[in-house]
């Protein structure tokens, strides 16, 4: 065998493992790879092993994982006329590799353009109460929206969530006042209706008191059993109920008396 031959058949097979190590293509779980044919899309192949031809086709990966993006801080007018500076942040993923590739030069910015000019716009639309208070409907309503958006590129938003809201600082001095009163009219709320229920336990018990004369007795011997109890100077002479009525009834007949002794 002459040593051109030699030559000939190593760079045959040196040439075909150049092939093969150009034609096989490897894949990891989270990934997929678009293949084009001559600038056709052909599908996506994986995860895995698999070959393509050299030259002729051409591979792209796309990543399946799901994408944490913080959206930058935003500058945004409620609906209220407040000026704050909202920041939020977005999870999405490629749900449909092809549309990813060929429907969008690059779905990761142009999912981070959509979210940041759907969060101005929306936010745009409610007041600042309903910002605080309403944060799970507002989280709610732009994930809807950004999914709508990016749903074309193959792109699902499956989550929104508004981080941080940055209020002026005069805004927090009022919302703080605010907050101050309303505590305050809640005190004094409350000190009102236990106002009530006690007079209206009063009232009861005096409606007892007055039905059960007795009862009255057995309540003035128990505050001088707890007046008693604990260990002070202070001395209690019990005038027995009976007494006093009796000197509520003799005085109108005393006056009486006064008044027919009285020389005409």
């Amino acid at each position: 065998m002459s040593e051109a031959l030699l030559y000939g058949i190593g760079a045959a097979i040196l040439l075909l493992v150049v092939i093969v190590i150009a034609a096989v293509r490897i894949v990891n779980e989270y990934e997929r790879g678009v293949i084009f044919r001559l600038g056709r899309v052909m599908g996506a192949k994986g995860p895995g092993l698999f070959f393509i031809i050299p030259i002729i086709d051409r591979m792209v990966k796309v990543n399946l994982q799901t994408v944490t993006h913080d959206i930058p801080p935003q500058d945004v007018i409620t609906k209220d006329n407040v000026t704050l500076r909202v920041n939020a942040v977005t999870y999405f993923n490629v749900v449909d590799p092809v549309k990813a590739v060929v429907a969008i030069q690059s779905y990761f910015i142009a999912t981070s353009q959509v979210a940041q000019t759907t969060l101005r716009s929306i936010l745009g639309q409610v007041e600042l109460d309903d910002l605080l208070i309403k944060r799970d409907e507002l989280n709610q309503q732009l994930q809807q929206i950004i999914d709508e958006l990016t749903n074309p590129w193959g792109v699902k938003v499956t989550l929104v969530e508004v981080k941080d809201v940055e209020l002026p600082e005069g805004m927090r001095r009022a919302m703080g006042r605010q907050a101050e009163a309303e505590r305050e009219r809640r005190s004094k709320v409350i000190h009102a209706q236990g106002e009530l229920e006690a007079a209206e336990a009063l009232g009861q018990a005096a409606a007892v008191l007055e039905t059960h004369p007795a009862a009255m007795q057995l309540r003035m011997l128990s505050t001088m059993v707890e007046v008693s109890a604990e260990k002070n100077s202070t001395l209690i002479f019990p005038i027995p109920v009976e007494l006093l009525r009796l000197a509520d009834r003799l005085g109108p007949a005393a006056a009486t008396d006064q008044a027919g002794d009285r020389p005409g």
